[in-house]
């Protein structure tokens, strides 16, 4: 019966407290796992912002160097100079956002709803173009929207070249060399990042629900705008993110695919690093004044969109 006691007395015995070494040790556990990424955020993400930063405001050249003289004026050369280069990269990031919308939900919704067993298949075929390199199937368009091809050849026997022309997105019987052509790069090369977080989230909806939907008599069109659309809006919110964010500061499309009146942002600030020896300061003053600028436009989007969970 005392052994009985005794144990049951040793079981209702609280723990004793942890030892202050055991203790700190255990606290500094989580930050030991988190130091890579921490130093890889510092030195790849916090040095060359930091970098940009202080050479935004800096004076000089390549020969004689540059000096840290606070010279804000850069900043107003790079808002007041550049303009249409801002515009630019504001239409050709939307209009690329949107249709990489428009075509990737529907593929993404037919992989998640339709896929049935050749998903894993579907998927690779989204995620497989983009092992090439980007600067490859870049140029890949050139043959696409070549003059002689396919593409060009049934625009014009629809006589959408007269529209696309008339409204100053193509030139004449020529797609390559005009913003429609620049367009039309972005989209194909962001696509896969508008379809992967869609169908993560269109996976995650249970096919039940749209069962309920049709038997409360709900057509397929308002099953989708009330169950699924709803539902799938974290992964709207998080590919439109995805490609925006590196479309606005996209240049290779527009460079290969453009024509000098179609210039970005990102192509004046790679010609003030290489091919201006006092462009630097200004150069940096741009990619500032672009990193601020996106930064705004994507808090005030996640905001006025109302969700956390964006994956």
């Amino acid at each position: 019966m005392t052994s009985v006691a005794e144990t049951s007395a040793t079981r209702e015995r609280p723990e004793a407290p942890t030892p202050p070494e055991r203790r700190r040790r255990r606290n500094l556990t989580p930050w030991i796992l988190l130091l890579p990424g921490l130093l890889w955020l510092i030195v790849f993400f916090l040095a060359p912002i930091l970098t940009s930063v202080s050479a935004s405001v800096q004076e000089g050249d390549f020969d004689n160097g540059f000096k840290l003289t606070w010279h804000w004026a850069n900043y107003s050369q790079a808002i007041t100079g550049y303009g249409t280069q801002y515009l630019h990269s504001g239409i050709y990031s939307v209009l690329c956002t949107v249709l990489c919308l428009a075509l990737g939900y529907p593929v993404a919704y037919f992989i998640a709803f339709r896929g049935g067993r050749w998903k894993s298949l579907l998927m690779a075929l989204v995620i497989v173009p983009s092992f090439t390199s980007f600067l490859i199937r870049t140029i890949a368009w050139k043959t696409i929207l070549a003059d002689n091809g396919p593409v060009v050849h049934a625009l014009g026997s629809l006589h959408i070249l007269k529209i696309t022309s008339a409204l100053g997105w193509t030139v004449g019987d020529h797609v390559l060399a005009s913003p429609a052509a620049v367009v039309c790069g972005m989209v194909y090369n962001f696509l896969p990042f508008t379809i992967l977080p869609l169908y993560t989230s269109l996976e995650k909806i249970d096919p039940r629900l749209h069962e309920a939907g049709r038997d409360l008599y709900c057509s397929p069109f308002a099953a989708w705008r009330r169950i699924t659309l709803p539902l799938s809006m974290p992964g709207v919110i998080g590919g439109t993110l995805l490609t925006f964010i590196p479309a606005v500061g996209d240049f290779i499309n527009a460079q290969l695919l453009g024509n000098p009146n179609t210039g970005v942002v990102g192509q004046k600030i790679e010609d003030l690093f290489l091919r201006n020896t006092q462009g630097y300061p200004v150069g940096s003053a741009i990619s500032v004044v672009m990193m601020v600028g996106t930064l705004i436009l994507v808090m005030g989007y996640i905001r006025k969109a109302g969700t956390e969970d964006l994956f």
